[in-house]
């Protein structure tokens, strides 16, 4: 009874002292998390919100998308849970001397928790497998990264020990209720029942000692997602995917503009930091991280974490480490670069299109804990440097990728901003694309007035203005691209033969239209993006305009999703395959000419990612007769960067392997004969793979609506 008795008090002990200490340690976050600026953690739309909660959270949809890591994952997930029921009844067990809980039908109850432990040590056994044998690259290796295996791995065999031992204590008979207790009980079946009694008692606090030691670990680890991701993804911005924050640059109080230190960083996005588990899936499909540059999305976060966490410690005066007198050593220093300017890791092709691992090892060889005060570090210097900034193509494949809902892509145009608008810190060629588009409306600095020159090439095909033509439906923002550029310029004259043939009513700015912005946006300059914005927006009021068709999906995203923020209402704004999409249904054009060819589709990132726009493009090449569609598996929402977005169509990629090279490998691997693109940028990232590779004469790149024009006015009566 006094054993009994002292066994209780223990365990209140333990236990209390285990909560209190992982209250320390998620408090203190909270209290650096407050550093931030404070984020509108937005309740409205709940309904809608509430469906992609529990698909990403229990239906573990975004880590499915790697299906044997999804399984294992979801049988942890699950077992987990399934699990805490027979953790209580186990503390039942052990403080009552062989009671239970009052469940019904217990003998199934103890068959799912044996079961399940053991589901949980095969999937424990097939992570460390991907992570040690198979070598996954995107997988940190190491103690540190593997310790959560080891508490994992000793909570079920505590478990299933001490469920044997017990069945031994009492004498209880084989059952098959209890697969797993009963064959441990039997193997030790010579032990005498009072050593069976002590063995359930070491293996019973060492359950109980190794589940307080990992509460107390997790926030402590990256393995606080198991909170904060939930957390994450309930809060997680409904505005459409990928739209960025609208800068006051007319607010007076505003010390800075952009990100310069961690706490210009919104409460949300610091959550972010925490959230991340560090899984790798979104360097891995990083098209900078893939081919050799410095910019690894998942080390965007954890450095970002790690400064956070150093320098809120330092802010606030409350450690990270808990109990801090057994981990003050932690605490000592301050993760920074260390060596960042020293050239990585020369690339080296050895046949496949991408390869993260000369990116992994510049992270881990540069992020050291070196004796700083975090107080004193620069975030743009110290802890990321300006190339892997103006790294990123701005994709979003990352965050498509991301299993607890974090956005990196607005960190790095928030760092951006800060660079353009407070150092006016940019690469020599942005600057100069930027400084065209401010004199001359567009990235290369040719004459504004020569906008609408690309109509002459059209003989006998009207392109009205909106003064020729009030009385339009469409506006035709051909865009930049579409304007100037001559390879573009020919898909800007297959929309508007196409659209003329359906006798579609539309019409261009003609020498009125301007830059959308995007460019600069992307970029960091905020300013001049919505100067822009606002000239274009005032524009469109003034001729009336209702519906829009762009054939640029950078274009189309930013009229759409960006350009309402700043008062752009009831205007609709459709991407050209889907209006050409729209009009092949209804049988307003009729494809009629056959085109023979194997078409593989690059998918648009801004197109897809950014508006779910997958279909439209495919619908419109199924309707073509003679066109057989060869897909790649990094096609549609897993599709690879043609590597122009961000601006880094106009500035030149350093390091590494050229990203529409590794693009266009992959495109190749099916032996298409058109490689099918829908964005003038990615066409002309296509065309420069296809010369990279002397493919010219087996593939050619063309875009939907050149394709569709070939179908509708056969090969004859289309320009080359």
């Amino acid at each position: 009874m006094v054993w009994q008795l002292l066994n209780v008090i223990l365990f209140l002990m333990a236990t209390g002292y285990g909560i209190y200490l992982f209250g320390k340690a998620v408090y203190h976050r909270w209290l650096y998390v407050q550093l931030g600026k404070p984020a509108a953690f937005r309740l409205r739309g709940r309904k809608e919100r509430r469906g992609e909660f529990f698909a990403q959270v229990f239906g573990q949809t975004k880590l499915l998308k790697d299906i044997k890591s999804g399984i294992m994952h979801i049988a942890i997930f699950y077992g987990f849970i399934i699990l805490q029921f027979g953790a209580v009844d186990l503390i039942v067990h052990g403080l009552t001397r062989g009671g239970r809980l009052p469940i019904p039908g217990y003998g199934y109850f103890v068959w799912t928790q044996e079961v399940t432990a053991v589901l949980i040590l095969l999937a424990v056994g097939y992570a460390a497998y991907r992570r040690y044998v198979e070598k996954l690259p995107r997988l940190k290796k190491g103690w540190k990264p593997s310790i959560v295996l080891f508490f994992i791995g000793a909570l079920m065999l505590s478990v299933l020990l001490s469920l044997g031992f017990e069945r031994r204590w009492h004498g209880l008979e084989p059952s098959a209720f209890a697969p797993v207790s009963s064959a441990i009980a039997a193997a030790f079946g010579g032990i005498s029942a009072r050593a069976a009694e002590a063995l359930f008692y070491v293996f019973w606090w060492l359950h109980l000692l190794i589940l307080l030691s990992f509460l107390v670990y997790v926030p402590q680890s990256k393995h606080f997602h198991l909170i904060t991701a939930p957390i994450n993804l309930w809060f997680r911005r409904q505005e459409p995917p990928g739209r960025l924050s609208k800068l006051d640059l007319e607010d007076e109080e505003a010390e800075s503009f952009g990100v310069g230190r961690i706490e210009d960083l919104s409460r949300k996005q610091m959550l972010d930091l925490y959230a991340c588990v560090e899984c790798g899936r979104c360097t891995n499909v990083c098209p900078a991280s893939g081919t050799g540059k410095a910019l690894s999305p998942m080390h965007l976060i954890t450095k970002l974490r790690d400064h956070l966490t150093e320098k809120g410690a330092a802010a606030t005066g409350k450690s990270p480490w808990v109990p801090a007198y057994l981990l003050a050593s932690s605490g000592a220093g301050a993760h920074a670069l260390a060596g960042a300017e020293t050239v990585r890791a020369d690339w080296r092709d050895d046949g496949s299109a991408t390869d993260i691992r000369p990116t992994l090892a510049w992270q881990k060889e540069t992020w050291k804990r070196q004796e700083a005060d975090p107080r004193q570090l620069q975030l743009i210097g110290d802890v990321m440097t300006e190339d892997e900034i103006w790294s990123c193509t701005t994709c979003r494949n990352c965050e498509d990728q991301c299993p607890v809902g974090n956005e990196h892509v607005d960190k790095i145009v928030d760092l951006r901003r800060h660079l353009v608008l407070m150092q006016g810190s940019v690469p020599p060629d942005g600057q100069r694309a930027m400084q065209n588009i401010e004199r001359q409306g567009n990235p290369w600095g040719i004459n504004r007035n020569d906008r609408a020159n690309w109509t002459a090439e059209l003989d006998g095909i009207p392109v009205p203005t909106v003064k020729e033509n009030p009385a339009f439906e469409y506006l035709f923002f051909v865009g930049s691209m579409g304007s100037y550029d001559l390879r573009s310029r020919k898909v800007s004259r297959a929309v508007a033969r196409l659209m003329n043939e359906a006798g579609v009513s539309f019409a261009i700015l003609g020498n009125e239209e301007k830059n959308s912005g995007d460019t600069p946006r992307r970029m960091g300059n905020e300013l001049l993006f919505q100067q822009l914005c606002a000239e274009n927006i005032a524009t469109f009021q003034k001729y009336g305009v209702q519906k829009i068709v762009t054939a640029c999906p950078h274009t189309f995203n930013t009229l759409k999703n960006e350009y309402p923020q700043f008062g752009l209402e009831g205007v609709e704004v459709l991407h050209h395959t889907q209006l050409l999409e729209r009009l092949v249904r209804e049988g307003r054009l009729k494809p009629a000419f056959e085109v023979n060819e194997v078409v593989t589709v690059h998918d648009s990132c801004y197109l897809g990612r950014y508006n779910g726009v997958y279909d439209p493009p495919r619908s419109v090449l199924k309707a073509i007769p003679g066109v057989r569609l060869a897909e790649i598996p990094r096609s549609r929402e897993n599709g690879m960067c043609c590597g122009a977005g961000g601006g880094m169509m106009w500035m030149e990629e350093t390091g590494g392997k050229r990203v529409n090279l590794a693009r266009t490998e992959q495109l190749l691997s099916v032996r298409p004969t058109v490689i099918g693109s829908a964005c003038p940028y990615c066409l002309t990232m296509m065309e420069d793979g296809i010369k990279s590779k002397e493919a010219e004469g087996e593939v050619k790149a063309r875009d939907i609506a050149e394709l569709l024009e070939l179908a509708v006015f056969g090969p004859t009566v289309v320009q080359p």
